[in-house]
């Protein structure tokens, strides 16, 4: 038998190491942890994804408002005010930045080779110097990438299935974008086998889809492949109603695209990618250290076909690929 005053110094003794248990499950007894989104698009482009990675944390503890502070800096589509933002998330105590794309990560990286670094979906990290390898990235940079040229030359084979009579086809490119100039290599080297002359068009900022378009009209260009880089992605609407507009079939790496009136994509299923993302914040926010986390590649993707957008533009689909298709938009 225990006596009273035993039994509640017993009793509030558990409490106090349930409550410490929990805290310290979280990574963080009694503090809260400050992470950092630096965006190359605007933060109302990214406010969808931002409230899905928001709550991806929460349902592994990190709630804003009560352990978690989240800032965001938005470049506005303007590569040259990303590495003062990177400075302004390093000045404010970050404990994690996330990083939009490949620009982003730069500057993150000049800013600070301390803080932990994701990267929320880059395209080639290795061959962008961003990391040493991706089983051991080594520095302070781990995270998601995409695999950006491989998707852009699946998406050029896709547009050369659907059109056969493409000789020439545009591939929309932001020269400013450290990842652009290795995928319009890769995809310049494999087009010679599909019999296909890929007309470079670059777009630098919001303004420059119509002049875009109106070089892909004049150099007779019958198609267009379309990478996921976030400058073209932010203006998707606009671009997908001006291939429609010059009735040319576009072959997209993001269903993001499709979504918005886009032709058909071949892409990675990015559904988890917050998730995912989360998990890295979690390990970091716990202690884990960015060299020793891998890298992640995509492992599913899908291929989403448009049948209302194919029959505005006068494009029939073969019924083999409906049959591939993951999913179809009518």
């Amino acid at each position: 038998m225990i006596d009273r005053r035993t039994f509640l110094l017993v009793t509030i003794n558990s409490i106090a190491l349930v409550l410490w248990f929990s805290s310290w499950a979280t990574g963080q007894p009694g503090k809260t942890s400050r992470i950092g989104f630096l965006l190359f698009t605007s933060a109302a482009d990214y406010s969808e994804r931002l409230a899905e990675h928001k709550q991806a944390l929460a349902d592994l503890g990190w709630v804003e408002g009560r352990n978690l502070v989240i800032e965001t800096r938005s470049a506005e589509s303007q590569n040259d005010r990303l590495p003062e933002l990177a400075a302004d998330l390093v000045r404010t105590g970050a404990s994690v930045i996330v990083t939009e794309n490949t620009s982003a990560t730069r500057a993150a990286m000049k800013a600070t080779s301390a803080i932990p670094i994701v990267m929320a979906g880059v395209g080639d990290p290795v061959r962008y110097g961003l990391i040493a390898s991706l089983a051991k990235p080594g520095g302070n940079v781990t995270g998601l990438s995409l695999l950006n040229s491989e998707l852009m030359i699946k998406n050029l084979e896709l547009l050369k299935q659907v059109v056969p009579r493409a000789a020439r086809v545009a591939f929309l490119t932001n020269p400013s974008n450290p990842g652009s100039a290795p995928t319009l290599f890769d995809l310049q080297r494999a087009a010679p086998a599909l019999k296909i002359r890929v007309l470079q068009v670059d777009v630098l900022a919001p303004d420059d889809f119509e002049r875009a378009f109106a070089t892909i009209v004049r150099e007779k260009a019958v198609g267009i492949v379309v990478p996921p880089e976030q400058l073209v992605l932010s203006q998707r609407h606009r671009i997908t109603a001006l291939a429609e507009k010059h009735r040319l079939p576009g072959a997209y790496a993001s269903a993001r695209f499709v979504d918005a009136g886009g032709l058909m994509a071949m892409a990675p299923n990015t559904a988890e990618y917050p998730v995912r993302l989360a998990s890295y914040v979690d390990k970091l926010l716990k202690g884990a250290k960015a060299a020793d986390l891998p890298v992640e590649q995509p492992s599913k993707f899908e291929l989403i076909i448009n049948t209302k957008t194919a029959k505005a533009i006068g494009l029939t689909f073969s019924q083999s690929l409906l049959q591939r298709a993951d999913r179809i938009i009518e």
